[in-house]
């Protein structure tokens, strides 16, 4: 299959200053490029380093985004989600409780964004969720 992985996710803010020091100061993101200007996009951009995903900050001052589940999952380790969740909320994210998990799925720290972006941060992974699945149907 010519896919093989994400290769970037873009959000678009309100002000990406603030947008990019909640990801910097909360999830230790390494900013890449900056462009204030429309220098070679539609708008002006950063580029956001979180582990091995590049997430690009574009800025449009009159956008206004509704809340909903749509949301991009992050893998967090499960020891670090007292500490994440504690620079999530000093940073100024509002966040929100989990739904309802079996223990398959492990911990997750679900956060707002200023402009109404919801994030995972998600300590699980998907073979342990299909073994628990699959038992689970098995009547196991």
């Amino acid at each position: 299959m010519p896919i093989h992985g994400i290769n970037h996710v873009t959000i678009i803010v309100h002000d990406m200053d603030r947008t990019v020091q909640l990801f910097v100061q909360a999830l230790g993101a390494r900013e890449e490029y900056r462009s204030p200007e429309r220098e070679y996009s539609k708008y002006p951009e950063t580029f956001l380093r979180i582990g091995d995903l590049w997430l690009v900050v574009m800025e449009d001052a009159h956008i206004q985004r509704a809340r909903s589940y749509d949301h991009i999952a992050l893998s967090i380790d499960l020891e670090a989600v007292p500490e994440i969740t504690r620079r999530l909320i000093e940073a100024g994210a509002e966040v929100v409780p989990s739904r309802p998990r079996v223990g398959a799925e492990s911990a997750s720290v679900y956060f707002y964004d200023f402009d109404n972006h919801l994030f995972e941060l998600h300590a699980g992974n998907i073979a342990d969720r299909l073994r628990h699945y699959s038992a689970a149907r098995q009547g196991v």
